[in-house]
């Protein structure tokens, strides 16, 4: 039986609706401050919680709810007679259901407002209320989400609440306090600038349930880190198409993220995590042409990306080809007309492209995660060490950095082959750095003549660049920092390649 309801919401939406229902069957409405306020202007009957406390609200409503006879009304274990009559020698009145959510924390930190505006949003009443209402569950029905307002007035109204209900809700509850602390605990490292706390509390917010994960058996679905404010396909909106697999999200993520990488427009081919082809040209149909020409064949079932919006002109370009997914900041009316006769066809839109100063790239492991700074040092000329007796051209130094920006999202071991900024061969997820050009070399099809060539780490020795030479590169970008980089230099002089180092790897498992 629900005779007592203990209403305090920030978000407003749908209570006047459900205090109303719950009226109409006799329940005592106790409520705090705003939220009472728009019930009695509902004409709904509402005490107010001061009444109950028999204290009035203050520190501007940072004390309100946080008094024992409501939270002995919330916790008192109705099957525990000692409970029982300590209420009633308190004349306190059990209360049966809470229905509570919290000050909006996460949106004033989104506004980036300032400090004492965020503090102000820390709600303290309402996750104890939560957590209290959660811990005596098997008496006390929470109610967290707007949204589980319908369905429970239903059930109110039958006499059908459950156990099962009861523990669903708990959980809920105790799974939205424990969000809402997430993120203000996050908040304060990151204004004391603790990237690695001793404690790290990561908070994701389901998108969908999805078919399946990699493989048929595997079930899986796929949340939202509440912390990412950037372009990115857990941001993005699905236009079209069938529902995104676990293979799609990998896919579509990889080739983003190697666009968002570019000012001039480019595009990413993608299968399996790792660029078929990636072009960069004056305009985004150029860029979609070459990437793709680079691997027509790896390109069968491939995902898109772009960094422009997608024109009919390139529309028209992906129209007769098999694509999985394609993912670009917007699809102009045109695009639009000429792929919804693809109905299978996936496309997202995330909006103009906006990069976050400071990510986390998390890895998994067996018991554990492994957490690190998703971030590369800018890399212009200037950062570059020519460490060969030819130095690089300007249209080579030009196409070795463009190289570098791919091979930044390749499996490693991984070699970038590139000319006139496009990829000409692509060597992945190699054991063997001397295999990886093999490959590359492999990959390119002939087309390897006159271009570049980007090494995600050193040559341990000098067997890559001798296949370099015969496949005809004419310059080397890599980090340097090997114990026969001179063995290596001396092999590139013997062939007359350019080579420069950065000191910097780019190693992606």
């Amino acid at each position: 039986m629900i005779r007592t309801a203990l209403i305090s919401v920030s978000d407003k939406e749908g209570i006047g609706e459900f205090a109303r229902q719950l009226s109409k069957l006799g329940v005592k409405i106790i409520s705090t401050g705003n939220t009472a306020r728009l019930l009695r202007e509902s004409k709904i009957s509402v005490t107010p919680v001061s009444e109950v406390t028999k204290f009035p609200e203050m520190l501007d409503g940072r004390l309100k709810s946080i008094h024992p006879n409501i939270f002995a009304g919330i916790l008192a274990d109705r099957k525990n007679k000692k409970h029982m009559n300590e209420l009633k020698k308190l004349n306190i009145t059990p209360i049966d259901l809470v229905v509570v959510n919290f000050y909006p924390f996460e949106q004033a930190i989104s506004k980036n407002s300032k400090l004492r505006e965020a503090i102000e949003n820390i709600d303290i009443g309402g996750p104890s209320i939560a957590r209290a209402a959660a811990k005596n569950h098997e008496n006390v029905l929470v109610i967290v989400d707007s949204g589980d307002y319908k369905e429970a007035i239903e059930k109110i109204k039958n006499k059908k609440i459950n156990e099962d209900d009861r523990i669903k809700m708990a959980g809920k509850a105790l799974a939205y306090t424990a969000r809402y602390d997430s993120i203000i605990s996050n908040y304060f490292n990151r204004l004391n600038k603790n990237e690695f706390p001793d404690t790290m509390n990561l908070t994701f917010k389901k998108i969908q349930d999805l078919r399946y994960g990699e493989n048929p058996h595997q079930s899986a679905s796929f949340y939202r880190n509440v912390f990412v404010d950037e372009s990115c396909v857990a941001n993005a909106k699905q236009l079209q198409g069938k529902e995104l697999s676990f293979n799609n999200i990998l896919d579509i993520d990889a080739a983003f993220e190697i666009v968002k990488d570019f000012e001039k427009p480019a595009a990413a081919v993608i299968k399996h995590t790792n660029p078929c082809g990636v072009a960069s040209a004056s305009t985004i149909e150029e860029a979609y042409r070459k990437a793709h020409q680079t691997d027509t064949m790896a390109a069968f079932g491939s995902i898109v990306a772009l960094n422009r919006n997608c024109n009919a002109e390139t529309a028209k370009l992906m129209k007769e080809l098999f694509i999985e997914a394609v993912i670009c900041p917007k699809f102009e009316k045109a695009a639009l007309g000429i792929l919804k006769e693809k109905k299978n066809l996936r496309l997202l839109e995330t909006g103009a492209i906006k990069k976050q100063k400071t990510t986390y790239d998390l890895k998994r492991v067996k018991g554990g995660i492994l957490l690190q700074t998703d971030y590369y040092p800018e890399l212009s000329e200037k950062n570059l060490k020519a460490v060969t007796k030819r130095k690089p051209t300007k249209e080579e130094l030009k196409d070795m950095l463009f190289a570098w920006k791919v091979n930044k999202h390749v499996k490693s071991n991984s070699i970038v082959l590139a000319k006139n900024n496009v990829t000409v061969g692509i060597g992945a997820g190699q054991m063997s750095r001397v295999d990886a050009v093999k490959l590359a070399v492999m990959k390119s099809e002939g087309k390897s003549e006159g271009s570049v060539m980007s090494s995600d780490a050193f040559f341990p020795f000098r067997d890559g660049i001798d296949e370099a030479a015969k496949a005809g590169i004419t310059a080397i970008i890599q980090p340097g920092g090997s114990i026969r980089d001179k063995e290596v230099i001396d092999a590139a002089n013997q062939y007359k390649i350019a080579m420069v180092f950065t000191g910097i790897r780019l190693f992606r498992h």
